[in-house]
């Protein structure tokens, strides 16, 4: 388990932002929004889909780390970074598994929206590790969105003897549900080494150590990864240029200059625009049931409501510190 400090990384002031945050963070969703649709369209195995994302990606980055000198960092870290690292890692691979898995149990909208309670989930955790408490308005939230889960799973395993229904939907979401557990550590732990490592060393350590947990993963599976065909490999790439370098790398590039929660809110877009893209893709055609489209809407609007109060509360904090 991790054991985190409670922190406000500040705006580096001694250097001006080469893009904005929320540009970057709009780059990063569309990025994310393809993942469901193109892991949809893949008829690999989950774990192989997750081993050659990870793989395609880091050839890039590797590339880059070694061009630009950035490794030389590595050699800064205490111990105790690098076991976090590793952990961030392990649970970046647990992430994938358990979404790239889900999304062949249930529905891509069932799937992206369960597996976006990551927000709740970070404020969980900082009352337990960072201790931050969260108001009544922000537990208030999660019970919406608590609820609003219960509305998704229960409505895919009503439809489960349904015609042309995923017939294992609700394994399916509590995949998805564990893939957002395992995601929000990631970006916990990501907010505390990116106070010390740039992007490119950062994302090529964590990066690195999912991909060896996923092998290791595949081997113990007897996952087969080698041989595959040219259409796969080419939505393998997709997901390696789309969701991994373009959408994590850039939500990971944020958490430099942004608090975690509000980077982590990115991922609130991606249903709307991984639904959108799985309606409309000829390979898919899923047009999301009444339950899930509900459940969605409900589970979304608790994520708001304590998103709402986070930032009030932040608000008021600054201007308690600003009259000091």
């Amino acid at each position: 388990m991790f054991f985190l400090t409670a922190s406000r990384l500040p705006l580096p002031a001694s250097r001006p932002l080469p893009l904005s945050p929320l540009v970057v963070l709009a780059a990063a969703l569309l990025g994310i929004s393809f993942a469901g649709p193109l892991v949809r369209l893949s008829h690999a195995a989950p774990l192989a889909i997750a081993v050659w994302r990870l793989a395609i990606s880091m050839v890039v980055i590797g590339a880059i780390v070694l061009a630009t000198g950035s490794w030389r960092q590595l050699r800064r870290l205490s111990r105790n970074d690098l076991f976090l690292a590793l952990g961030a890692g392990v649970m970046l691979a647990l992430h994938f598994w358990a979404w790239n898995a889900s999304i062949g149990l249930t529905t891509v909208a069932a799937s992206v929206v369960l597996v976006n309670v990551q927000p709740v989930i970070v404020a969980g955790a900082s009352a337990l590790w960072l201790r931050e408490a969260p108001t009544r308005g922000q537990w208030a939230g999660i019970l919406i969105a608590v609820a609003g889960a219960m509305v998704v799973g229960l409505g895919d395993a009503g439809r489960g003897a349904a015609a042309g229904a995923p017939p294992h939907a609700l394994l399916g979401d509590l995949l998805a549900l564990s893939g957002g557990v395992t995601a929000a550590l990631y970006y916990l732990v990501g907010r505390r080494l990116r106070r010390s490592l740039d992007l490119w060393p950062y994302v090529a350590l964590v990066y690195g150590a999912c991909l060896v947990v996923l092998l290791l993963f595949a081997l113990g599976a007897g996952t087969p990864l080698a041989h595959q065909p040219p259409r796969e490999m080419a939505i393998f790439a997709a997901l390696a240029i789309g969701p991994m370098l373009l959408g994590h790398t850039g939500m990971n590039w944020a958490l430099r200059y942004l608090p975690a929660y509000v980077v982590n809110l990115t991922v609130l877009g991606e249903p709307v625009g991984a639904t959108l893209l799985a309606a409309l893709l000829p390979g898919i055609r899923e047009v999301p049931p009444p339950a899930t489209l509900a459940g969605g809407a409900l589970l979304l609007t608790g994520i708001l409501v304590t998103l709402t109060r986070s930032k009030r509360m932040d608000n008021a904090s600054q201007g308690s510190s600003d009259a000091a």
